[in-house]
């Protein structure tokens, strides 16, 4: 099957050179980086209510013939092992260019995995087991999750000092306790 039908920039209605992002079609404005811990599945839902201005899950958009064309939500989730920053600043620049979104939340939880071990002890396991050293490979703060208040301030500041992150990105560190649903705020970079 030829999958080229299907691409934006061989449609013929496409400019590639004037893009000016897909916000018309998909509103989106925030983007909350998270743990992949299933028990943590609501955590995007929580920092929608939280802003108060955000839709999630939102509802596709169709067009005459029943295409979606579009959708109503307006925040993106994105998940990865203990919801760590590390992990997001490539996905920060593609939805910037995107979206020209303006807000990442980043939400570590209670019970998080990320909490069971220190960074050496992976790099341990790694080369143990796979006998590969993976020690240069990570920033060791990123690894794993030793305090929460402290890996939220470490994840804002890595986004923050990163050269795909826009400066006028506002930032946004929370904690989610996975048994009541609470989200609470520990920490805050929004440029004036």
């Amino acid at each position: 099957m030829d999958f080229t039908p299907y691409e934006f920039r061989n449609q013929p209605w496409f400019d590639q050179q004037n893009f000016q992002g897909f916000n018309e079609a998909i509103p989106m404005k925030t983007m909350v980086v998270h743990c992949f811990d299933p028990r943590a599945a609501e955590i995007p839902e929580a920092v929608a209510e939280h802003f108060g201005d955000e839709v999630f899950p939102g509802e596709n958009v169709l067009d005459e013939e029943g295409n979606r064309v579009g959708h109503t939500r307006t925040l993106f989730p994105l998940a990865n092992a203990g919801g760590r920053a590390v992990d997001a600043v490539q996905a920060v620049a593609t939805m910037d260019y995107l979206f020209r979104f303006k807000t990442v939340a980043v939400v570590h939880h209670s019970f998080c995995g990320a909490t069971a071990f220190g960074p050496d002890q992976i790099i341990d396991r790694y080369r143990d087991e796979h006998g590969v050293d993976i020690s240069d490979t990570f920033a060791r703060e990123s690894l794993s999750i030793p305090h929460f208040d402290e890996s939220v301030k470490h994840d804002l500041a890595l986004l923050r000092s990163h050269p795909a992150v826009p400066k006028e990105t506002r930032l946004f560190g929370f904690f989610y306790e996975i048994n009541t649903g609470k989200l609470v705020e520990i920490a805050r970079d929004v440029p004036a």
